[in-house]
């Protein structure tokens, strides 16, 4: 009998073991899938400038388009949490999409090999961006589908393990700023 009850609580000890390093797991791959959407983020923020400079050559007197593309990318490149990076990103692709839109004021703009190639990169990153934050989200789900399933959620519980934070952005932004070609 007393084997019995060591078999029991051997079982349940692997169980729980078994648990939490799932949950460890899951959790690291939201941390690392977060990873890659920030990476995509710095990617877009580091075009952003050499965008600004080209368009102002081209169209220096939209001066409001400008500051207001410079200043949506500090605010979000200055956001430390998912949820206020998410909360900025409206914002700029709004004024991204503004600023891409110059272009059709400007047909030298338009023409520009710089100004097309750097369009490219940026739908490139928009497209890799939207790649990420769905398997960031993806990986969110699955972590916390698991914490909040039973008998996870026992372990989840016991060492206070948090909940992700889904990427989400508002209605209006779901759709990748317009580029050129």
């Amino acid at each position: 009998m007393g084997w019995l009850v060591t078999a029991v609580v051997v079982a349940a000890a692997g169980l729980g073991v078994w648990l939490f390093n799932r949950l460890v797991s899951d959790r690291n791959q939201v941390g690392a899938s977060w990873s890659d959407v920030d990476v995509q983020l710095q990617r877009r923020h580091d075009l952003i400038p050499n965008l600004v400079e080209i368009v102002k050559g081209y169209a220096g007197h939209e001066r409001t388009v400008l500051e207001r593309v410079v200043a949506e990318r500090n605010a979000m490149h200055e956001a430390q949490r998912i949820t206020d990076k998410g909360a900025h990103e409206p914002a700029l692709k709004k004024s991204l999409s503004g600023l891409v839109a110059l272009a059709e004021a400007y047909p030298d703009l338009k023409a520009s090999t710089h100004f097309m190639q750097l369009s490219a990169q940026l739908a490139e990153v928009e497209n890799n961006l939207q790649y990420a934050r769905r398997f960031y989200n993806g990986s969110v789900r699955q972590y916390n589908t698991r914490r909040d399933q039973f008998p996870d959620l026992l372990v989840a519980r016991l060492f206070s393990f948090q909940q992700g934070e889904f990427f989400a952005a508002e209605a209006d932004s779901r759709s990748a700023p317009g580029v050129m070609r």
